[in-house]
């Protein structure tokens, strides 16, 4: 979807609205996945010298939790605003995803937002205990391995040389 910032900056009087939903499915994220549709909402309100955007995206990112390796589905919902003046867009620095011709490229400006508002690192939960590291099993479930509590061992047999190192 195409916004005409530049055209908006100079003729726009009245406030602009927009809902839509995009489909990331096989877009590419940074370890994780967008199965759902996800909403949005753009507005832009002029002002005496300045245009206000508005962009709210609400979501949900699956992946595998980073310690136990257990699906993942976490909520995503956030808001961003700028103040937008007439010169900015014409600016080098200007960052917002801005074609040629002026229109501003709203689904690539979703997409930028909802990669950088995910946590790098998804958990199960938040006091998730990982994989033992003899077993694999997941911590939580338990394991029958022999490891005691506060055993340092390395889990390679091959490692030992290099604890001895520390020592």
């Amino acid at each position: 979807m195409q916004f005409d910032l530049k055209q908006f900056l100079h003729n726009g009087r009245e406030p602009w609205r927009q809902s839509f939903t995009l489909d990331f499915t096989g877009a590419d994220f940074p370890g994780y996945s967008v199965d759902e549709p996800v909403s949005v909402e753009f507005a832009a309100y002029p002002g005496e010298a300045d245009v206000e955007l508005v962009l709210k995206v609400e979501s949900q990112v699956c992946a595998s939790c980073a310690r136990c390796l257990a699906p993942v589905r976490q909520p995503v919902c956030f808001e961003r605003r700028w103040l937008i003046r007439p010169s900015d867009p014409d600016s080098e620095e200007f960052e917002l995803p801005l074609a040629e011709n002026g229109a501003l490229d709203l689904d690539e400006l979703a997409y930028q937002e909802l990669v950088l508002e995910v946590e790098p690192v998804l958990l199960c939960s938040p006091d998730c205990q990982g994989l033992c590291p003899v077993c694999g099993q997941p911590k939580a479930a338990g394991c029958a391995c022999q490891r005691q509590a506060g055993d340092d061992a390395p889990a390679d047999a091959r490692l030992s040389i290099l604890k001895q190192l520390l020592q």
